[in-house]
């Protein structure tokens, strides 16, 4: 078999075989990691904290941590704080003209942009974790249970959430260097694959000991999961390929430019961001009511818990279109690549460089945006018309939003890594088809 042959030469490849094996010892780590409890809590008081975890923006946290929000763990707060500061910085970019300018000095600059992100991670968890060491204690309390009183408890337990994040980073920087993939993403993947075996066993035994459609049900549940994946597999790799060509030079007695390259613009150039920016605004009138004390009676207030409603559903979209707009307003820049075109004498055929450059980039981005847009609302929301067809809570999460994109775009980057060590030492690639396209960017740089 085809796939046998590939895995004895993705082992044959000395390099390759020990980044697996490195990759794989600190998955084990991190997932280990995930069942340590924070010292002095109660493991078995913890079942208010899942329970909350069944939806919303925590649901969504939760699945990033691999259940380890939930189960309050030294790696509960996981990954999101660093990916919160790299959007803060990213965005700060954009605004601040001295970043801006920091960004231009290359790796230098980098590195330094690296170091104040880690600064404002370290920041966001000293307030995150004794948000959440709060947020804890009050569902604690509504089962008759409680974290331990004192000023040392929330010290040491803030430290130990603190360092246990920072700490989830160093791993995944070390899978970045010594492993295979974006490290960042692959631990985001990790946590979203680990809730699947469960989800899909409960599925599978609610259909199998139910009379709602029985296996027959189940297996139109798969068939429908490939549909989805495989329209979220197109939706991350879209691209609208603008062609350039490039003036010939002479230099000495060789010939360089000439030939006719591509700007491959995306037609989901946000990515997930507009999906979790549009479920954090979703998230904080909720939260605003709920301090507040509102009637869980409140019309706004059942229509916005609930993630089947219309109104919930219908605004969520509404946010997903209007924030993919933004953020790839303020990601791709027409006037900078016009800008690099005709410093690298370079042109559009046909186009003359320059302001009608930029105005023609500009007027491509704004047509494939668009359907762009609709494309990724429709996908976000599909979670809950997989709900309303009777399937779980738990397994109608990878029927779309941020957890499919995610998974997808990153199994596509790590399969494009493996293809490429291996045609690289004259093996053939994964596919007899032809070659894996990866998507650009990584998780962490959204």
């Amino acid at each position: 078999m085809r796939l046998v042959e590939t895995l004895k030469n993705i082992w044959k490849i000395e390099d390759l075989r020990k980044k697996l094996l490195v990759t794989i010892l600190y998955v084990v780590i991190y997932r280990l990691g995930s069942f340590v409890v924070i010292p002095g809590i109660d493991p078995e008081a913890l079942s208010a904290l899942q329970s909350q975890t069944e939806g919303g923006l925590l649901a969504l946290v939760d699945m990033f941590s691999g259940g380890a929000f939930s189960h309050a763990s030294i790696f509960a707060l996981g990954i999101m704080p660093y990916i919160s500061a790299s959007i803060v910085m990213q965005l700060a970019a954009i605004i601040v003209p001295s970043m801006q300018k920091l960004q231009r000095e290359g790796e230098s600059g980098r590195r330094k942009i690296n170091q104040w992100t880690r600064y404002l991670t370290v920041l966001i968890l000293l307030l995150q974790a004794p948000a959440y060491l709060m947020n804890l204690s009050s569902q604690l309390a509504a089962t008759g249970a409680q974290l331990p009183a004192g000023f040392w408890f929330q010290a040491y337990a803030t430290i130990i959430l603190a360092g246990g994040s920072m700490f989830v980073l160093w791993l995944g920087e070390r899978i970045t260097d010594k492993g295979i993939g974006n490290g960042i993403s692959f631990i985001i993947l990790v946590g979203i694959i680990a809730r699947l075996p469960q989800a899909l066993s409960a599925e599978f035994l609610f259909r199998l000991n139910s009379a709602a459609g029985g296996m027959v049900a189940f297996l139109a549940e798969i068939v429908f999961l490939l549909f989805v994946s495989a329209g979220a597999i197109l939706l991350v790799q879209g691209t609208r390929k603008v062609p350039v060509q490039y003036a010939k030079r002479i230099v000495g007695n060789k010939q360089f430019g000439g030939a006719r390259q591509y700007i491959p613009l995306k037609v989901n150039a946000a990515n997930v961001m507009p999906i979790i920016f549009a479920q954090a605004i979703m998230f904080i009138p909720i939260s605003v009511m709920n301090m507040a004390r509102v009637g869980e009676g409140s019309a706004f207030v059942r229509a916005f818990t609930d993630n089947t409603s219309f109104w919930y559903n219908f605004t969520f979209a509404v946010l997903i279109l209007l924030f993919t707009y933004f953020y790839t307003a303020i990601t791709i820049n027409p006037t900078q690549m016009a800008e690099d075109l005709k410093r690298n004498n370079g042109f559009i055929p046909g186009i003359k460089p320059g302001k009608q450059t930029r105005d023609y980039i500009d007027t491509i981005m704004d047509r494939i945006t668009l359907p762009g847009a609709f494309f990724l609302a429709i996908v976000a929301i599909l979670p809950a018309f997989a709900e309303l067809l009777g399937i779980s809570a738990g397994f109608a999460q990878f029927f779309g939003g941020t957890s499919l994109l995610i998974l997808v775009g990153v199994v596509l980057d790590t399969l494009q890594q493996l293809e490429s060590h291996l045609l690289m030492r004259h093996y053939d690639g994964l596919l007899k088809s032809g070659r894996i396209k990866g998507r650009s960017g990584s998780v962490s740089a959204y």
